[in-house]
This record gives C-alpha cells, structure tokens and sequence, in this order.
C-alpha cells in the first residue's frame, strides 16, 4: 500500500504564500512582490496559482489563491500537491487552518500508478506549524488504502487479494484474523454469504479480525466486500459493470477506519467483518424467486440478484450483534439511489439515536469529510413484504431504494447499543483539490474522529 510522510524541515525551501481575496483588496504585505501579483492579473480566487520569479531569475516561491478564505475550500490546498514544481515547499502563513491545509496537501498527492510507469517526485511538504503532524499522516494513509483497495481491479483485487489485505494490515498491528471460507460458510451458518458468492471461481468468505485488550468498548465494522457484481442472474448492463470494481468500497473503508483506529492506539475492542464475494454468473447462482435462510433465521425472498450487498451485510450484521456491542457501524456501496438523492460526494448514513447522529455529524465537520442523515422511516418498512418470506431485498416499485436497503440492514440488529448504516459511493467521478478521479474513502475519516473523540487512547 501506499504510504505519506511530510518533508522534514529543510533550509531554502520555497515558500507558499496563501492569499486571500480580503488580502488582495487590503494590499499584499509582502511589498517586494506586490508589483508581480499585480500586473500577473492574479484575483486570489480558490485554486489559482502564481509561480514567484526571484531576482537572478529563477524560482522563489508561489502564491495560492484560498478566495473568500480558507474556509472556503479547507482542504483546496490539495491541489498544490500537482500543480507545484518539484521541489520542497512550506506553507508561509498557514496559521490556524494548518492541519487542514497538510490533510488536503497530502490526500492531493495520491497517484495510483501500479499498472503503469511511475511519474517522478513531485512537490513535498514541510509540515506547517501548528498542524498535528501525526493525525494528518494517519487519516492520509488510511484514505491512500481505502483508495489503492477501490482502485484495483478484480483481476488483482478478489476475494482472495482483499484476504490478504487484511491479513497484511492485521500483522502490522498485532491484530488476529479468522477466515470462513467455500462450503465451511453453509456449516458454520451463513447462508446468504455463500449463496451470492457461490458462482465465482474465487471462494466467497467472511474475513474477521480482532484488535485491542478484550474488557474495552466492543466496537465492530462491518464493510461490503463485493469485489466485483455483474448483477448475478438479474445482469447489468455493460456501462453499469465498468465501475463494479469499486463495489468493496465498504470494506476498503472500514479497513482504512481500521487502521487509523489501531495506528492511534485508540481504547477499544475492535473488532471488523468483511464478507469477500464476487457476485458472478454460472449454472449455480443464485435466482430470483430464490428463498435464502439468513443467518438470524428470517427467510429472504430474491427479488432481485443485483441487490447482493444488502444479503451479505446481513449475515455479517447478524455475526456481529450476537456479541451485543456497543457499536456497529456498517459501510457499503450499496444503492444507486443514494446518488440520486445526494450525488456521489454526500453519502448518507442512517441510525435510530439522535444523539449518535448528533455525534457523527459534528465528527465529519470536524474532519472535512460530508455525510447526511437520512430517516429510517418506518412505515417504508411494509415495501419489504413478502407473500412467500419473511422479507423481500428488492421491493418492486423503485421508491426509496436507499431507505429501504437500510430498513431492510435493520432487521439484522436488534442487540448492540448503536447501530449505524453509511450508504458511500467510494468513488470520485470528478477530480476534487484533495483527489483524482477514482476510489475515495468516504466517512472514515469522519468515523474516526468520532471513535477517537468517543473513547480516546489506551492507558
């Protein structure tokens, strides 16, 4: 996986002066280079960059636009990471949005180049005062996993590569995991795991592992690890496999939870369920008209094989509230009709406690990264009937499909303390200042500061 550290500080660097617009209309306060700002037409917007020439000619420093203020676009700083010159560079005046600036900084100079030839070093930064140095490099390389985990296509990224990622993250803890694989799934009870996993040539599994002293605060991730969905039986189009890579978009995020959980030491006992399947097609897959058994034991009608995730996620629910936690929080690219409603870069989350909404939204303000509460509404509940099941994972009729997978999740908790369900799209279809195109951790770092302000650090 990848890895981010800043520069150590090193004499003659360049300089990085953030300006604003209230800045420029005040008048520059570096008068050497009010004459350049102005005849550069330079207007402070957010983003805009101008190089700075020094006396002999060469380069000495750059001016970055931060527009109305630095509130504006906290993390636009990321966009600095590619479009400065190579070089070592420091924030001039960063002041009190200092870890912001180094969080966009580094989520901005992510580069996913594994199948193809490394560009060469670009710009590095001096980590600028006041910044927490080690909360920002821990929030940076858990999203430069979560990203390197969505990014990499099924060929290289099945159920047996997304194994191993946890198994090598949980060695560099100290974490134990267990793995429950192939027909072992059916004996050990989880039916639905292995019904939807069951067509592909890779194994489906439920990856458990366990992390922190056994008396502390249970807390368990769950994350959908759809490595690859072509729709089972109920097929997609083409155009809507091409992204099918990223449907382990919740697993890839609670791994990179996970880990700035343990790199923080925080004092809980952690524990993180990943149910590993590629929902594929062959003479043993699952139909429509299907009747699963769940795990808890209520009866799942198919009524459609495209809505997978919400059955695995289901089994693993059930595993982790029968250890009557404190806290469950599930993660997982689960339906497009949360886009529709909050396009891709506001994912929802769904919960019955008010004050654990409360909590969850103060923590993604806190750490720059969105999120929406939506309602479990309960009369929506009576759209999962079925006249042959329990219940039904595929309503017909198209209404409220967001709201309906989580009321649909919910029967699978009733023990733990909280419960909480994220609806992530775990992809940016548009370059953003703190990231490229491609896989995104959503809600993990929010998540994190929640946990962290939650239990703080062991002893």
């Amino acid at each position: 996986m990848r890895t981010f550290e800043f520069h150590d500080s090193v004499p003659g660097s360049f300089p990085v002066h953030l300006l604003s617009k209230t800045d420029l209309g005040d008048g520059f306060s570096v008068p050497e280079l009010r004459d350049w700002v102005g005849r550069s037409g330079f207007s402070a917007k957010q983003g805009e960059l101008l190089l700075l020439p020094g006396a002999d000619r060469c380069l000495a420093g750059a001016i970055f636009g931060i527009g109305s203020s630095a509130n504006e676009a906290p993390l636009g700083a990321g966009i600095l990471a590619r479009k400065l010159p190579a070089g070592v560079w420091h924030l001039e005046n960063a002041g009190d949005n200092a870890t912001a600036a180094a969080l966009g900084f580094g989520l901005g100079s992510y580069r996913y180049d594994r199948y193809r030839k490394r560009e060469g070093d670009g710009a590095r930064l001096v980590c600028p005062a006041g910044a927490d140095r080690g909360e920002v490099e821990r929030m940076v390389t858990g999203s430069f996993l979560a990203r390197d985990l969505v990014n990499t296509p099924v060929n290289d990224m099945g159920p047996d590569q997304l194994e191993a990622a946890v198994r090598d993250l949980a060695g560099r803890y100290g974490a134990t995991v267990e793995v429950t694989a192939g027909d072992a799934l059916l004996e050990n009870n989880y039916p639905m795991i292995h019904a939807v996993g069951r067509a592909s040539i890779s194994d489906p599994r439920l990856i458990d592992m366990r992390w922190g002293r056994d008396d502390a605060p249970k807390v368990t991730l769950v994350g959908k690890g759809v490595c690859f969905d072509t729709g089972g039986l109920d097929i997609k189009p083409a155009s809507g496999m091409l992204l099918m890579k990223k449907d382990m978009g919740g697993a890839a995020n609670v791994l990179a939870l996970a880990m700035m959980v343990m790199d923080a030491g925080l004092d809980i006992r952690l524990r993180v369920l990943v149910p590993a399947v590629e929902n594929a097609i062959a003479g043993n897959a699952f139909r429509p008209g299907d009747i699963l058994t769940s795990r808890k034991g209520l009866s799942v009608e198919i009524g459609n094989t495209d809505a997978e995730g919400r059955l695995v996620l289901a089994d693993a629910l059930a595993l982790a509230d029968e250890e009557e936690p404190d806290l469950i929080l599930d993660m997982a690219t689960l339906t497009g009709a949360a886009r529709v409603a909050l396009g891709p870069d506001l994912p929802p989350y769904y919960c019955h406690s008010d004050s654990l909404a409360a909590e969850i939204a103060a923590a993604a303000e806190s750490a720059y990264d969105p999120l929406w509460r939506m309602p479990l509404f309960m009369p929506y509940d009576a759209m999962l009937s079925s006249p042959v099941a329990d219940i039904n994972n595929a309503p017909a009729g198209g209404f409220a499909g967001s709201v309906t997978a989580a009321l649909f999740l919910r029967r699978f908790v009733e023990k733990a303390r909280e419960w909480a369900h994220f609806d992530i799209y775990a992809w940016n279809p548009k370059e953003k200042p703190q990231a490229p195109v491609g896989g995104e951790a959503q809600a993990a770092r929010a998540l994190y500061h929640l946990l962290r302000n939650r239990y703080g650090k062991a002893g």
